[in-house]
């Protein structure tokens, strides 16, 4: 990845040009260089600083539905790939949600039944040998879903693209304006105009400046997240089991994944969690523990308010959850920070992809819900497949 102050020129000409260097950029390069067609990317920021490498890393296959499923499924086996071809970490510890209520071991025992073999369950015994949550009634392991270090893995995947002839990968280089012309637009950077047969601008949040259309349709929240030192529990293998074994998931997820929704329990969980526990629904709390490559743990996120300044409130939540979920008095924080995540401006119950066409041979390409990381890589064939 070259950020020194002689940089190459830009190719004059290319198959696809990619704006926007984040999972779901990358994802469109890669399975366009795997098709054999020439592809620059381009990317105003200088590393993978964007909504995916703020997140904790968290693969969510199992617990997707209609084509968010899909395109998960076919994300994984592609992670996998890309960890082996481009040298990054990708694990294979699937997740454990834990269930503290009959009636969230009941939704759970509806994945079961609904994901035959790709979601097997657990007793409370059988989830504090795989994690170290000490005092559940039950849960569920789903063994697909993978664990990766995201800005890590961003930057190898682009460091791994850029090394091939027909890719290109700049950093530090704003796109600026689009010209559709006969078969092909002209794409004008910061660093010179470039002509493409195909546009993909992955650009997120950030999306409007180019396009205000395609920024109409997504509207942009942002979720708070916190980094901890690993916790000492009293059995001193429970820290080795959260640090190396599976993600640990709450089922405060049961609000985001569609899986979920076909369960007849879970408006009853919700109804129970609004009477007893309002602020886990006024929070939209989506708790999941990641560990890191140093040990720590990565814990989200709530729904930062609207405004400038992260809330405590959330962040006391997300500290006490986890806490309690740990069975440990208190988390000591590391690092706070809050990652954009788009929505649909419609509000609509649809799949998580919003794609426009604001010129001929451009699309503009969302992920919403955050689940970019686990879908990109699988939405990304069907999204060239429709552009050329």
């Amino acid at each position: 990845m070259n950020r020194d102050s002689h940089l190459p020129p830009l190719p004059t000409k290319v198959d696809l040009a990619v704006v926007g260097a984040g999972v779901v950029g990358l994802a469109h390069a890669v399975e366009a260089h795997a098709r054999g067609l020439s592809v620059l990317v381009v990317d105003a920021a200088a590393r993978p600083s964007g909504a995916t490498a703020r997140r904790g890393g968290h693969v969510a296959v199992t617990t997707q539905a209609a084509t968010a499923l899909a395109c998960a499924l076919t994300s994984r086996e592609r992670w996998l790939k890309l960890g082996r071809d481009a040298g990054f970490g990708v694990r294979e510890c699937g997740s454990v949600v834990v269930a503290r209520h009959p009636d969230e071991l009941a939704v759970l025992d509806d994945l079961v039944a609904a994901r035959a073999g790709d979601a097997v369950a657990l007793d409370g015994r059988s989830v504090a040998e795989r994690t170290a949550v000490p005092d559940a009634l039950g849960g569920v392991f789903l063994p697909l879903d993978l664990r990766v270090e995201p800005a890590a893995a961003l930057t190898a995947v682009a460091d791994w693209l850029d090394s091939h002839p027909q890719a290109h990968v700049a950093w530090g280089t704003a796109a600026q304006t689009f010209d559709a012309g006969s078969g092909c637009t002209l794409v004008r950077t910061a660093r010179g105009e470039v002509v493409a047969r195909r546009v993909v601008v992955a650009v997120g949040h950030d999306v409007g400046q180019l396009f205000w259309e395609a920024g109409a349709a997504v509207s942009t929240l942002r979720r708070q997240m916190l980094r901890v030192e690993p916790p000492t529990p009293g059995d001193p293998g429970a820290g080795a089991r959260l640090t190396t074994g599976p993600v640990v998931v709450g089922t405060t997820t049961f609000l985001r994944d569609g899986a979920y929704t076909a369960s007849r329990t879970v408006g009853a969980v919700q109804e129970r969690w609004r009477a007893t526990r309002p602020e886990v629904l006024d929070h939209d709390l989506h708790l999941t523990l990641c560990a890191q490559p140093d040990g720590s743990l990565v814990v989200g996120d709530g729904l930062m308010p609207a405004g400038p300044a992260r809330s405590e409130a959330v962040d006391e939540l997300l500290l006490r959850e986890a806490a309690e979920l740990l069975g440990v008095d208190r988390l000591t924080v590391r690092s706070r920070w809050s990652a954009p995540e788009l929505v649909r401006a419609d509000g609509a119950d649809r799949d998580p992809f919003v794609v426009t066409e604001p010129l001929p041979g451009v699309r503009t390409v969302n992920v919403t819900d955050g689940l970019a990381t686990t879908t990109a890589l699988g939405l990304a064939p069907r999204a060239l497949d429709a552009l050329f």
